[in-house]
């Protein structure tokens, strides 16, 4: 598994304040890159980056809506979800798309690239009934 994190820095944003914003859902070090004007935090790992978001997950009991965003951006090579900015920077995990002004600074970019991306999803949010899961994986897939 490879997780990749993507997010923008606009110019009115304190680039210290957008790493927190990531750091609070993942444990993923982060590198500045210049994409022509703009600036841009990425950040790659194995599935262990994915750990900490998971516990926040099942801690804010959103499960089954997080797995719905996660099922709409899947592939053949894995899948792609976004998160709103501001809410990251609060330590709250809240999915968004790339719809104009659903995150008003731009989304954080979340890419995961597996052989089983529909086992990593059920990994990260399992079916749950009443909000609790009913079968959940275990383990990590592809470690």
């Amino acid at each position: 598994m490879i997780v990749r994190i993507r997010v923008e820095v606009r110019p009115t944003e304190d680039v210290n304040k957008v790493v927190k914003a990531v750091r609070n859902l993942f444990e993923v070090n982060l590198k500045e890159e210049k994409h022509g004007d703009r600036k841009v935090l990425v950040g790659e790992g194995g599935g262990k980056v994915l750990a900490k978001f998971r516990r926040l997950l099942f801690e804010h009991r959103i499960l089954d809506s997080a797995r719905q965003c996660m099922l709409n951006g899947l592939n053949d090579k894995g899948f792609v979800f976004y998160l709103n900015k501001q809410a990251a920077y609060c330590g709250r995990p809240s999915f968004c798309t790339l719809e104009a002004g659903e995150s008003p600074l731009g989304p954080i970019v979340v890419e995961v690239l597996t052989d089983d991306p529909k086992n990593a999803v059920l990994w990260l949010a399992p079916r749950t009934i009443h909000g609790e899961p009913i079968i959940e994986v275990e383990e990590m897939p592809d470690p």
